[in-house]
């Protein structure tokens, strides 16, 4: 068990890690398109590529998750096929928004560090 402390430093250096070893400008956080985010997640039990929805105008998130949805053919068979469609995702803080993703299938956990190579594997493959 770790202690507040020890895990917040551990996920920092889990992620600093991911940055040297795959240096590369990630597209995260900044699509330019208002309420549409990539993010990477990582915590004690799943690894995760993530395409969110969080639009704070519910027309414009629903109009932005009917665009994708009709995308989703051309999304699963040319790039990812266990993409996983989610228009009520909901997150640890009981937030509910819409969330397309892939899940790392491998067990992962971002406290165990012989996990942690798979694992940026699995997100450079899964994000580009």
């Amino acid at each position: 068990m770790f202690s507040k402390e020890e895990a917040s430093l551990l996920r920092k250096e889990f992620w600093t890690s991911f940055g040297k070893s795959f240096p590369r400008k990630w597209l995260l956080y900044t699509t330019n398109i208002k309420g549409l985010n990539f993010k990477f997640v990582a915590d004690r039990k799943k690894a995760l590529v993530c395409l969110d929805l969080e639009h704070t105008d519910k027309v414009s998130n629903e109009l932005l998750y009917e665009q994708l949805l009709s995308l989703q053919n051309i999304l699963r068979t040319e790039y990812l096929p266990k993409v996983i469609i989610d228009k009520t995702y909901e997150l640890e803080s009981r937030k509910v928004i819409a969330r397309i993703y892939v899940e790392h299938s491998q067990k992962f956990s971002i406290h165990n560090k012989n996990t942690w190579k798979e694992c940026y594997e699995f997100f450079v493959a899964s994000m580009s």
